[in-house]
C-alpha cells in the first residue's frame, strides 16, 4: 500500500468517525459508506484527493452505467462521494467539490405497492374471538397468537421492520439494557426509533391492541415456563430470542398464502398499504407524513400518486362518460 493510499484510508476512517459520533449514523450506515468511499480511493489511485477533476467523476459513472450499476446505487455512491468532499473542503484538504455538479442517472419513479382494502382485510382474517386463524395444522397457538400481532401491528401503525423487531415490551434502561422501541399499551400506542436515530409515537388501532393483547398472555406463559427467554423483546421466538427480520418476513408471507391473498405481500407492503389507506380516507398528507416517520414531505408524496391511480380507476368504472378520455 503506497504512503497516499494509506493516508486515503485514515481521511476515510476520520470521515466515518464523525458520521458516526456527531451524527449518529446507524453500522449500516457506515458500512455502506466505507464500502462507497473504498470505490472513490480505487478510482484516485495513488493520486491525492485534490488531484479528482468533475470529467473523472463523470467519466466513472459513465462506467458505472456500463457495469449496469442501478441508478440508485450510482446517486447513493454519488452522495456518499459528495459528503465526503464537503468534508475534505471544510478541513481545507481540498479547495473543491468534483462531484458537487453530477448527477446520477435519471431512475425510473417506481411506485410502491400497496394492497387493496380488501385484500387487506382478508390478511387480517382473525376469528370471532379475535384470536389468530390456525391457517396450517403445522402452526401452534403460540405462533398462530403471535404472527397474528405481528401483521395487525404493522398494518395498523405502519412500522418499518426493523421498528417493529425493535419493539420492547416496555421501556426498559437498566442492567444494559435501554429499549430502542417499545410498547404502551394503556395508552394504545408504540414508541419507535426510526431512520437517523429519530424518534416517534404511532397510535395503535383497536384490532392490532386485541391481537397484541392475547400475545402478551402467549408470551407471559411462555416467558414463566423458560427463563431464559428475553425478557425484553415484545416478539419472541420458539426459542426464546427476539424475533428477527427474517423471521417476519417469512411469517407475513406465509399468512398472505395461507389466507388466500394472490400477491406477493412483504412487511413493507403493509407500510404502504397504511399510507395509502389513510391517506384515501384522510387526505391529510402532513399527518401521513408523521406516522411514517419521513423527514421530507416529499417522500410522502408518492402516495397521492397511488390515490389518484385509484380515483381515475373508479371514474374509468363508473363515470358514463369515461371511455370518452383521451387524445381527440
Amino acid at each position: 500500500m503506497s504512503a497516499d493510499t494509506s493516508r486515503h484510508f485514515a481521511e476515510i476512517d476520520a470521515y466515518l468517525t464523525r458520521l458516526r459520533t456527531e451524527r449518529n449514523a446507524s453500522p449500516r450506515t457506515l458500512d455502506g459508506y466505507g464500502r462507497e468511499l473504498t470505490h472513490l480511493s480505487q478510482l484516485l489511485g495513488d493520486h491525492d484527493w485534490s488531484d479528482l477533476h468533475e470529467s473523472q467523476v463523470r467519466r466513472a459513472v459513465a462506467a458505472m452505467s456500463r457495469q449496469n450499476l442501478s441508478a440508485a446505487s450510482i446517486a447513493r455512491r454519488l452522495s456518499a462521494w459528495r459528503g465526503f468532499f464537503d468534508w475534505l473542503a471544510m478541513r481545507g484538504t481540498v479547495t473543491s467539490n468534483p462531484v458537487r455538479g453530477v448527477r446520477a442517472p435519471r431512475k425510473a419513479k417506481r411506485l410502491p405497492k400497496a394492497l387493496q382494502p380488501d385484500l387487506a382485510m382478508r390478511l387480517m382474517q382473525a376469528d370471532p374471538d379475535g384470536g389468530a386463524q390456525h391457517d396450517s395444522p403445522q402452526i401452534d397457538p403460540f405462533e398462530a397468537t403471535r404472527d397474528q400481532a405481528v401483521i395487525e401491528l404493522l398494518y395498523s401503525s405502519g412500522l418499518r421492520l426493523s421498528e417493529l423487531t425493535g419493539l420492547d415490551v416496555r421501556f426498559t434502561d437498566r442492567d444494559g439494557h435501554r429499549s430502542a422501541g417499545w410498547l404502551m399499551r394503556e395508552d394504545a400506542e408504540v414508541q419507535v426509533l426510526g431512520k437517523g436515530g429519530k424518534r416517534r409515537t404511532v397510535p395503535v388501532g383497536g384490532p392490532a391492541l386485541r391481537a397484541l393483547d392475547a400475545w402478551l398472555s402467549v408470551r407471559s406463559d411462555f416467558i414463566a415456563l423458560h427463563p431464559a427467554a428475553d425478557p425484553h423483546a415484545l416478539f419472541l421466538s420458539r426459542r426464546g430470542a427476539r424475533l428477527g427480520n427474517r423471521a417476519v418476513q417469512t411469517l407475513v408471507r406465509r399468512l398472505a398464502i395461507a389466507r388466500g391473498v394472490p400477491v406477493d405481500v412483504h412487511p413493507h407492503v403493509l407500510r404502504h398499504s397504511f399510507a395509502s389507506h389513510l391517506l384515501q380516507s384522510s387526505g391529510d398528507l402532513r399527518a401521513v407524513q408523521e406516522l411514517l416517520g419521513h423527514a421530507s414531505i416529499a417522500t410522502t408524496q408518492v402516495y397521492t400518486s397511488l390515490d389518484f391511480q385509484r380515483l381515475a380507476a373508479v371514474y374509468d368504472a363508473a363515470h358514463p362518460r369515461a371511455k370518452a378520455r383521451g387524445p381527440a
